[in-house]
């Protein structure tokens, strides 16, 4: 069992690492879930190639390992899904967005209350049912995983993750609300509307913004993507819509991908130049 819990405890480092490094949590969600993915790739060949020595190996591995991987998996998946769609209009709005998916991932542990209080209690006598492979008893089996790889799922372990992720993401939502509340996630809440209008391409000006926050030039690059693109929205009076898919769009470019921001340098050149004469 070391084998898989030397994986992961690699990948958690690694996933705190990564979680320091990136302040975007759009990027942050894509790169856990990439990760996550090729650490359950990896163990599921383990599995399937050497088994387990015991029964209580097995049980340990499909309760306890597979889960605690697996869960980061869903919980970067949720996490992506939830923030891309979040809006970026009022804290009021915002609030009750967040509050609307911490009420909708309770509503899981309420519609599988009699095993999640069985989890939580840490009980054992229906382990060997519910986190032994060979048990396997469909009318146990989950059918939002009826699909799922035989060989390395259980009637069980699959609900496990579930728990643990949503366990996770609900606490973050609620300090998401919290900093909301605190007016922390939106320091131009309450600045009157500007008379500044973008009129260049919207494309032009997510580029300009990625650019200002992957150089760290503001907040000493502590500022979230999420609250820089709603200052300059808020600033040049725009909707950027999608401003990561922009961004994924611009980032795919083949000839010159950073454009906007040779021009800016070349007007700026030249306005110099001018200036000499």
């Amino acid at each position: 069992m070391n084998q898989y819990k030397n994986i992961l405890k690699a990948l958690e480092q690694q996933l705190y690492e990564m979680e320091r490094a990136n302040s975007d949590i759009l990027i942050r969600a894509e790169k856990g879930l990439k990760m996550v993915k090729n650490n359950l790739r990896e163990m599921r060949q383990m599995v399937v190639k050497e088994g387990f020595k015991s029964d209580k190996n097995e049980i340990t591995f499909f309760k306890e390992i597979k889960p605690r991987l697996y869960s980061k998996l869903i919980y970067y998946a949720k996490i992506f899904n939830i923030e891309s769609k979040r809006p970026r209009g009022s804290i009021k709005s915002q609030i009750k967005y967040l509050n609307f998916h911490i009420a909708k991932h309770q509503d899981f542990f309420n519609d599988h209350l009699e095993f999640y209080h069985y989890y939580r209690r840490n009980a054992t006598e229906l382990d060997e049912l519910y986190f032994l492979r060979e048990n396997m008893d469909l009318r146990l089996y989950d059918c939002h995983y009826y699909f799922s790889d035989e060989q390395f799922s259980t009637s069980r372990d699959n609900i496990v993750a579930v728990i643990m992720a949503y366990d996770l993401l609900i606490v973050y939502l609620k300090k998401e609300i919290e900093k909301l509340e605190n007016n922390h996630s939106n320091v131009f809440s309450r600045v009157k509307q500007s008379r500044f209008f973008w009129t260049a391409h919207k494309t032009d000006l997510v580029e300009l913004i990625y650019a200002l926050h992957s150089s760290g030039v503001i907040n000493s690059g502590t500022t979230d993507i999420k609250e820089m693109a709603t200052i300059f929205e808020k600033l040049f009076n725009i909707h950027l819509g999608d401003y990561y898919h922009t961004f994924l769009e611009i980032r795919s470019r083949k000839v010159n991908p950073t454009k906007f921001i040779d021009y800016l340098k070349e007007s700026l050149f030249q306005k110099m130049t001018d200036l000499d004469v």
